[in-house]
């Protein structure tokens, strides 16, 4: 390749790269932005255009003679896969490249069967959920999956997961590449909750935690606009952090007073038992508070304390300007985010609180399939990936 087609390839995805936020532009306005010649911007729409990626869009307001032409990402150009493997279910959907859900499906499935069983789950759908949308499996450019374990990040093998037998190192994304031959990017599953919640609710935000609270506890930091991993791709673990109420209490890890022992579901319907409640995990206790049983809305609000003792220090080390709670367990409504904010914002100092929103999962359940989604975007619509396209 000669030096210039290679700046001309560079270029391409450089302009591309202006264009994927969805706002329509002009010619001129592209130009304007760039400071390249209203010539060299044609050229390189037109390409874009060739592949699919950009799109004509509703004329602009004419001052006189003929109207000028918009250009915009074309969301439909290619589609993205998103899994959202947990413990006890598995979501798969098919999105478009602005990251909107156009077919979705979810089933109860146990990740201790193992990876060959979870991941031809995943295919088998895939394979559906593509033919329902009449669809090919060339029409994917990535795919995102989540899984409820450590992720080494450059790699996509789960290290060490602590629920999934048999996952330990496996190469999830050579196994699934061999039946669907794409990128296949893998993370951790609060890790893409957190990009999930902040794709919907908060673009613009900076500064972000994720909280997960189900069977276990884990937060996804989002701070400069940019997700943290940490060395070992465990940053946000603090469902392992010791907390003081819980002096003696054994978790599953070998230690002892984790907050996951305290204020997971699990966690609190144990503590509900020992009062005589019938509650064996954490969906009784959704439905025990719902019914507006006391001693359930007690053990939901403490637990909810012992998560903001944790985040209090998470709040002075990070400084995030929201902190969304989700997970199963965030089905209680309020009562477990006011245990979480009567600690945090009492024992943080208000600089750090100013402007401190503590809110419910606006994703939902959708903010694992959404995050996963985006982590495939963001791969498949890269600089890098983009290059390689237009040079083919």
């Amino acid at each position: 390749m000669t030096i210039e087609t290679t700046t001309n390839v560079s270029g391409v995805s450089q302009l591309f790269q202006l264009l994927r936020d969805g706002v329509p532009r002009t010619r001129a306005e592209l130009a304007k932005s760039t400071g390249l010649a209203r010539s060299t911007i044609a050229a390189r729409v037109d390409e874009l255009m060739r592949m699919g990626l950009v799109t004509p869009i509703a004329e602009t307001v004419s001052t006189g003679g003929r109207p000028p032409s918009q250009f915009a990402l074309n969301p439909a150009a290619r589609l993205v896969l998103a899994a959202d493997v947990g413990a006890s279910h598995a979501t798969l959907a098919v999105t478009d490249l602005a990251g909107t859900i156009l077919a979705q499906h979810s089933e109860p499935l146990d990740v201790t069967l193992g990876p060959e069983p979870v991941l031809t789950w995943l295919v088998e759908h895939a394979g559906s959920l593509l033919d329902r949308l009449d669809r090919s499996r060339g029409d994917v450019a990535a795919i995102g999956v989540g899984i409820p374990g450590p992720v080494e990040h450059s790699t996509g093998r789960p290290v060490n997961p602590p629920i999934m037998p048999g996952w330990d190192r496996f190469d999830v994304p050579g196994w699934v590449q061999q039946h669907l031959d794409v990128p296949v990017l893998v993370d951790n599953d609060v890790n893409i909750m957190a990009l999930g919640e902040r794709a919907l609710a908060y673009p613009g935000v900076e500064h972000l935690m994720f909280v997960k609270v189900a069977t276990g506890i884990g937060a996804g930091v989002i701070s400069g606009g940019a997700l943290q991993r940490g060395a070992q791709g465990i940053a946000g673990d603090i469902g392992h952090v010791r907390v003081a109420r819980g002096a003696g209490v054994p978790c599953h890890c070998g230690n002892q007073g984790c907050l996951e022992a305290l204020a997971s579901g699990p966690a609190i319907a144990r503590s509900l038992r020992a009062q005589g409640v019938d509650a064996e995990n954490g969906n009784d206790v959704v439905d025990l508070v719902k019914r507006g049983n006391i001693d359930a809305i007690q053990a939901v609000r403490q637990a909810g304390r012992d998560i903001g003792e944790v985040l209090t220090t998470c709040v002075s080390l990070i400084n995030p300007s929201v902190i969304a709670i989700g997970g199963s367990m965030a089905r209680v409504g309020e009562h477990l985010i006011a245990g979480v904010r009567e600690v945090v914002y009492t024992r943080s100092i208000p600089l750090a609180t100013e402007h401190l929103a503590i809110v419910q999962s606006a994703a939902a359940s959708n903010a694992a399939v959404l995050g996963a989604s985006m982590l495939a975007i963001e791969y498949a619509l890269s600089p890098e990936t983009l290059t390689s396209l237009v040079s083919a």
